[in-house]
């Protein structure tokens, strides 16, 4: 009898060792366990050990780290009628991991497909030159959307990021043409602007020379010397009535 009653105490520590250790989780830093009891949630618990009761209490591991979520490239329409590609990338993480597991069934697939739908609907509302240079300003966009969306299933939108946009080859030939032709249309502004401070700058000069006869005379002097120093053997030039009436004016009063 004695015996028996060993046996049955030691087969209740065996039982009681088995249960204690089958009990016992450990979750590391990065890690909460959202714990159930009886099916009702508990408690979030975690980095550490934590003793789970089998049959009783049941716990979901979550993590708590930065997830980096390629979304699939989509078929987007700019408020334009252009067609084009784009990819993104995701940055999110979660925060609250009761709500994370409580209130969505898969908060990375949900995650996910919120993403591509949310992609699809801000860019959408945009031309196809507002996605080429303001594309910072639709990830801001885009993130905003996502963050405030996914803020019920416990989860912060760190980021996003449009990594691609794809056109066909004939947009592509058009936007080519299109730069083309305002390159031409800038370099023709430039040239016109030029010109116009030359016609200014030659107005003005005129205007000085035409105030002072003295000044004309040496000018014209100065350019029959730069014509002398060319490798030209003849050179025919005008003399300026002037110049004589000058000369001549000089000559009476000596």
């Amino acid at each position: 009898m004695l015996f028996d009653l060993q046996i049955g105490f030691g087969g209740a520590l065996v039982a009681l060792a088995v249960l204690v250790v089958a009990s016992l989780r450990i979750t590391r830093e990065y890690e909460r366990a959202v714990v159930f009891l009886l099916g009702r949630f508990w408690k979030v618990k975690g980095p550490g050990l934590i003793v789970v009761v089998p049959g009783i209490m049941q716990m979901v591991r979550v993590d708590l780290r930065v997830v980096t979520m390629d979304v699939p490239t989509q078929d987007v329409i700019s408020r334009d009628n252009v067609s084009v590609k784009v990819n993104a990338v995701v940055y999110f993480r979660v925060v609250e991991p009761d709500k994370a597991i409580i209130q969505v069934a898969n908060y990375l697939m949900a995650t996910s497909e919120l993403a591509q739908t949310t992609l699809r609907a801000v860019l959408g509302k945009h031309e196809l030159d507002e996605m080429l240079a303001e594309r910072e300003k639709l990830n801001l966009d885009v993130q905003k959307i996502l963050d405030a969306q996914t803020d019920a299933w416990g989860i912060k939108v760190t980021n996003v990021e449009i990594k691609h946009i794809d056109l066909n080859e004939s947009m592509v030939r058009a936007i080519a043409r299109q730069a083309e032709a305002e390159r031409e249309r800038r370099a023709k502004v430039i040239h016109a602007e030029g010109e116009k401070q030359a016609s200014e700058t030659l107005l003005e000069a005129a205007m000085m020379l035409a105030r002072a006869p003295q000044a004309m005379q040496l000018r014209y002097l100065q350019t029959l010397s730069q014509i002398a120093g060319d490798r030209s053997s003849t050179v025919v030039f005008p003399l300026p009535v002037e110049l004589f009436a000058h000369l001549r004016g000089g000559a009476a009063r000596e």
